[in-house]
């Protein structure tokens, strides 16, 4: 049996050093969150010419089982009470971990995985996967550094509101701090009954203080033991946060904010927190 009845943790992992320390902050978000964990990997076959029979096919297989064995095991013995299964499916990866998120809580992957470049391709699963999941998606780079906070992007749209959500949960779990960040000089972040103050920059931030504030206030009544703080940047949303990445154990952003092409599964902010940032990035989405 690899299924389970209730939500759980999903992870890629492929046996690069990158997936491994995915797993490894996956295994955690399980044992905090006291859920399952189900733990992917996706094969094909590798080679440009077709196999030469069945048990070529057979003999990649068993590599890739090998390979997903070595995953459940490492996460079985980091959290020894955590529920673990593997799940073994042929086929691009980014497409089976879209679609084994559809019941997952969160789903967590690494950078890129083996044999890849260094920065994040089109095609990675580290942008297909924050594009089209059905849940929340940590793509892991480096280790969680407990001493930097959390930080949020805040835009007051609804996929904001999510991240907030999902940012004070995290920050909650693992004893974090959490930063919330407004870059507010951008005209789509900007209602239009307002945009005459735009040019009044002590006008600008005294507007977008408030919806910041007014932004953050439930949330920190929520979590009153969670130390939240909040940033207003007289910057483009894209530049504050990158700002606030360098100093951050985990940046939180919506799938999409206030602005962008109509249609596009992954606003620009997000792309470019996901490209650039220094640590690891969640992408989140309000539940459809």
């Amino acid at each position: 049996m690899d299924r389970f009845d209730g939500s759980y943790v999903l992870v890629g992992f492929d046996g690069s050093a990158v997936s491994e320390r995915a797993l490894r902050w996956a295994v955690d978000e399980a044992r905090l969150r006291r859920m399952p964990l189900i733990v992917c990997h996706a094969w094909h076959w590798p080679y440009p010419v077709p196999p030469s029979g069945p048990q070529a096919v057979e003999t990649v297989r068993r590599m890739a089982q090998h390979t997903l064995d070595r995953g459940v095991f490492i996460a079985q013995e980091a959290s020894p009470r955590t529920p673990v299964r593997g799940r073994l499916a042929d086929g691009p990866a980014p497409a089976m971990l879209v679609n084994q998120s559809k019941n997952a809580s969160l789903a967590v992957i690494g950078t890129h995985g083996a044999g890849a470049f260094a920065g994040l391709e089109a095609g990675s699963s580290a942008v297909q996967l924050p594009s089209y999941a059905h849940c929340p998606v940590v793509v892991v780079r480096g280790t969680l550094d407990r001493s930097r906070p959390v930080v949020v992007g805040v835009d007051g749209s609804a996929a904001s509101d999510a991240a907030l959500a999902f940012g004070f949960e995290e920050a909650a779990l693992r004893g974090l701090a959490l930063r919330a960040v407004f870059g507010c000089w951008e005209p789509e972040a900007i209602a239009s009954a307002e945009m005459s103050m735009i040019t009044d920059p002590d006008e600008l931030r005294m507007m977008a203080a408030g919806r910041l504030e007014r932004t953050v206030s439930p949330w920190r009544e929520k979590y009153p033991y969670v130390d939240a703080d909040t940033v207003l940047s007289l910057r483009t949303p894209r530049h504050a946060l990158l700002e606030a990445a360098d100093c951050a154990a985990l940046i939180v952003v919506g799938g999409r904010g206030l602005g962008g092409v109509a249609g596009l599964r992954l606003g620009a902010v997000a792309a470019a927190v996901l490209q650039h940032a220094p640590c690891s990035v969640a992408v989140v989405r309000p539940r459809s």
